[in-house]
Parts: structure tokens; C-alpha cells; sequence
């Protein structure tokens, strides 16, 4: 099977075609059992292996041990931004957040809604153009964690460093760029990320979280709130979204064969290559809209000279059968994601558009 359409939508998004072909032949009678995944029992032995080989994978490919804790949970991001401050965000105690966009700004508003929210960096001033840098990201002692995240979908920009913590607690939302490149992910006591980006399907949210942080949850929560909920019952107490675990686990195999989130990186690498030199080399006609040492690997963000430009470079583009290229709707412009399911050819495709619309305007 060939893909016909080149999708950039920004989420749900591409998924890998080989993940897809192995769910087509197994959606009926998953490997002889007679029915669909999508009927299995989270009690069956099936899915206990699904959900055992999955959170194995996690470990393996992020180069965590066993002092972290991986959960299966929904609600996507927006949930956890919530469910953090209500479980770790103690007395006399803030949450430290770096503001770089939409997402760190909600999440920081809803620590504000349970407790004090302090904003340790913004870039607000500067239209989220860019990231902070290690030097200028300082926080409280009193702060019960420092929060990040680390890719800025409507604006393009990303943390392509992060910093030593220490005593402090460091939570990352890695929703758009999960498993892209390599990152000591032992630095973090906390990531998640919804699944619907670089990991399958939307509905499934992927939290894992260190034992010394998870020695801190507060008790007397309701029971779903809780993360020791999930994590005394590897994510089992209720049931879980089986078919995200499911493609979850296909898609982990997949970054698994292309060598790991190595390979992923030099993929990503060579994809990110060809967009941004394409609107570098013709800074008059296509204008990035992030500063060049925070751009994102994953959105690429850019303006034309007009908006009636921009209208018509994203209709020739469907016409070209390349989908999901207009930005957010809170800054309109260009947006090209480009997850790890998409494939350099379909960027080298891109790119050749990219060159034929502008030598016809």
C-alpha cells in the first residue's frame, strides 16, 4: 500500500503505514482469538501481554529503569495539567512553569485555579518567538516542581536542552515531540504525553513518573485523580484504552526497528533540513516565524507575504495532495508537522511544491 495524501496535520496526525497495515490485518481476529482487539477484556491474557510489552518498551527506548513508573491514562495533556499540581503541589509549596506558548499557559493556569503558580521564564513579550535559555529559567525553592514543555506546536519552537534540577522536581510536557530525538529522559522525575502526535491514536495519554517524585502524591484524592491509582494497578484499576495501548505498543516496535530514537533523530534531522533551508534560502517570499536556535524539529512555522498568499499556497498544496498545512487558528501563517510517521520523501515532495509555488508567484 502507497500513500496518496502527504497529511501535516498537527494532531491527531500521521501515524506509520507499517503500524496501520499490521492493525488492518489484525482488527478481525487478533492472532487467533477470534475477536478484535477492539472487543478484547483488559482482564485477557492478550492485552496483559500488550500492556506488559509496552510499558517494557518505554523503559528500553527512553533508557529508563525501574525506579519509573509508566501509566496509561486519558484525558490527554490537559488532564495532567490538573492532576499534577493536585497531587504533588503541597503546603507553602508553588508550581514553577516556563511559559513558551498555548500549552505551558494552560497548564500553569490550572495550577493557578489549586494553588500559586509562579512564571519562572516567559517568552510572551517576544510572541512566544522563542525558547528560554538554561541561564535564564530560575526558580523558588519552595517550588514543588519546575514544568516545561518542551515543543511549542502553534509557534514552532522547542527545548533542545534542559536543565539540571537538582532537589527540584523537573515535569515535561512532551506531547508533539515524544520519541523524535535522543534526551536523558532520566532528568525528568516526570513526562507524559498525549499519544496523538508521535505515539498512535488519540485518547491515550502516556505518563511516567519516578519513584522519588511519586513518593510525594498526597493521599486522600479521589481515586482516579490519584496517580498511585494507576501505578498499584499497572494502569489496570479501570478499564484503559485498550486499542491506544495496543497501537501504542505497535508504534514503539516500529521506532524500535528504525533504530531506536537514534534513527529517529537522524530522520527527523534530515526532514527538518529540507524545510528550513528551503525558507532560508528565500527569506524574501518565505519568513519562519521562530528564532533559528529555538526551532522546533517538529513544527515547522512560517508566513507569506499575505494572508491571500498563504490561502492560496494552502489550497494549490491540496490540490498537490499535501493536507493540514494551515497554522493555528490563533496565528493562521504555515505549519508543517512533521511527526515521526512523516517520511523524508514526503518532505522532499514538499519541498518541491514549496520551490514550484514560488517561482509561480
Amino acid at each position: 500500500m502507497a500513500r496518496k495524501t502527504i497529511n501535516f496535520n498537527p494532531g491527531p496526525s500521521i501515524v506509520p503505514l507499517d503500524v496501520l497495515e499490521i492493525v488492518q490485518r489484525e482488527l478481525l481476529d487478533y492472532r487467533g482469538t477470534g475477536i478484535s482487539i477492539l472487543e478484547s477484556s483488559h482482564r485477557s491474557p492478550e492485552f496483559d501481554e500488550i500492556n506488559n510489552q509496552a510499558m517494557a518498551l518505554v523503559r528500553e527506548l527512553f533508557g529508563i529503569g525501574e525506579d519509573y513508573r509508566v501509566l496509561f491514562m486519558t484525558g490527554g495533556a490537559s488532564t495532567q495539567f490538573a492532576l499534577i499540581p493536585l497531587n504533588f503541589l503541597g503546603p507553602g509549596q508553588l508550581g514553577a512553569y516556563v511559559d513558551t506558548g498555548t500549552w505551558s499557559s494552560k497548564a500553569m493556569k490550572e495550577c493557578q485555579i489549586q494553588g500559586d503558580a509562579r512564571v519562572v521564564f516567559s517568552s510572551k513579550n517576544q510572541d512566544y518567538r522563542r525558547v528560554a535559555s538554561l541561564d535564564e529559567i530560575k526558580y523558588p525553592d519552595n517550588s514543588a516542581y519546575l514544568h516545561m514543555t518542551s515543543n511549542n506546536t502553534i509557534k514552532g519552537t522547542q527545548f533542545h536542552e534542559f536543565p539540571d534540577t537538582g532537589d527540584i522536581p523537573l515535569v515535561c510536557d512532551m506531547s508533539s515531540d515524544i520519541a523524535s530525538c535522543r534526551r536523558d529522559y532520566r532528568k525528568f522525575s516526570m513526562f507524559y504525553a498525549g499519544a496523538q502526535k508521535n505515539l498512535g491514536p488519540s485518547g491515550l495519554t502516556l505518563v511516567v513518573i519516578r519513584d522519588d517524585l511519586l513518593a510525594k502524591c498526597k493521599d486522600g484524592l479521589p481515586t482516579m485523580f490519584s496517580y498511585k491509582t494507576y501505578v498499584d494497578k499497572d494502569s489496570l484499576y479501570n478499564t484503559p484504552p485498550v486499542f491506544g495501548v495496543y497501537f501504542l505498543n505497535l508504534v514503539l516496535q516500529w521506532v524500535k526497528n528504525k533504530g531506536g530514537l537514534e534513527g529517529m533523530e537522524k530522520i527527523n534531522i534530515a526532514k527538518k533540513d529540507l524545510l528550513y533551508n528551503e525558507i532560508d534560502e528565500h527569506p524574501d517570499f518565505f519568513k519562519g516565524t521562530a528564532e533559528q536556535d529555538s526551532r522546533s524539529w517538529m513544527n515547522v512555522t512560517l508566513r507569506l507575504s499575505t494572508e491571500d498568499l498563504e490561502k492560496e499556497f494552502i489550497a494549490e498544496a491540496k490540490k498537490n495532495g499535501i493536507i493540514g498545512v494551515k497554522g493555528h487558528r490563533s496565528v493562521g501563517g504555515i505549519r508543517f508537522s512533521i511527526y515521526n510517521a512523516m517520511t523524508i520523501k514526503a518532505v522532499e515532495k514538499t519541498v518541491e511544491f514549496m520551490e514550484n509555488f514560488r517561482k509561480a508567484h
